[in-house]
């Protein structure tokens, strides 16, 4: 028999790049993350808010199965990206993550050279033929990274000689190199000087041209900043999503309106 409503509701969810579906995680116990739901936008930034240990980088860790390393640690629900299951026995988490790549908190560049840390993900993962098709994605990442033009002249040069916003576009250009379609980041500005956080905002915002960005920041002007739609966690629950302008000037759940007005976090 025909089942409209399923065909529907496929059709809606390959409109969105990630579509989460009542998604519980458990640390042993604990009930981390609650029934949340919430459907992100290609091309889009979308900053997850809220206070310390809502939820928030919980929630952005199960995205590329990063959750997978904790033993304790259990995902239900589902996760689509592009219509699949992401949590699908058939999915390889490290073919995940080379499509869903991540930014972390700390700048972590690689103890090799500035090449090296560019070319180890198209390498490991087979993207290049040869020598000159990975000169030119590790250029093109950096590029895109938004620092060729500062390391051009040393790339045989150590990448923890860089200084942290350096590092930091480092890691972006090395999280981009194995050509992911969705970028996470774990507040990627937070041990970064306000210079640094600025060319680190303004690369964010170009990166959505080719990327669906999510990242989790404990700044609401960041958040205001870069972001196109917010989620605001509270306690392990998504408590409100929506266009970042109508999240900041008119949030519909008071919980929200608290925490915007620094009564809560």
């Amino acid at each position: 028999m025909y089942d409209a409503p399923n065909l529907e509701k496929t059709v809606d969810q390959k409109e969105f790049k990630i579509t989460a579906d009542n998604v519980q995680v458990f640390y042993g116990d604990t009930h981390a993350i609650k029934d949340v739901s919430v459907q992100i936008e290609d091309n889009t930034v979308t900053a997850f808010i809220g206070p310390s240990g809502c939820g928030k980088s919980t929630f952005l860790r199960c995205l590329n199965r990063m959750n997978d390393t904790i033993d304790i640690c259990r995902v239900e629900g589902n996760i689509l990206l592009d219509g699949e299951n992401i949590y699908d026995k058939k999915v390889d988490p490290v073919q995940l993550r080379a499509k869903v790549g991540m930014v972390f908190q700390k700048p972590n560049p690689f103890p090799k050279s500035i090449y090296d840390n560019i070319a180890y993900g198209p390498r490991i993962h087979g993207l290049t033929r040869n020598k000159a098709d990975l000169d030119i994605i590790v250029e093109k990442s950096l590029r895109r990274g938004a620092i060729w033009d500062e390391v051009k002249d040393r790339l045989d040069q150590p990448g923890t000689g860089l200084s942290g916003g350096q590092q930091q576009r480092l890691c972006i250009a090395r999280a981009i190199a194995t050509e992911p379609e969705v970028l996470l980041m774990d507040e990627p500005c937070s041990a970064l000087d306000p210079i640094a956080t600025a060319q680190v905002e303004e690369l964010i915002d170009e990166l959505r041209q080719d990327y669906s960005v999510v990242i989790v920041t404990h700044s609401m002007q960041q958040a205001a900043r870069v972001s196109q739609k917010t989620a605001f966690f509270h306690l392990g629950n998504l408590v409100e999503y929506g266009e970042t302008s109508q999240i900041f000037t008119n949030p519909i759940d008071p919980r929200t309106e608290s925490y915007i007005t620094g009564r809560i976090g």
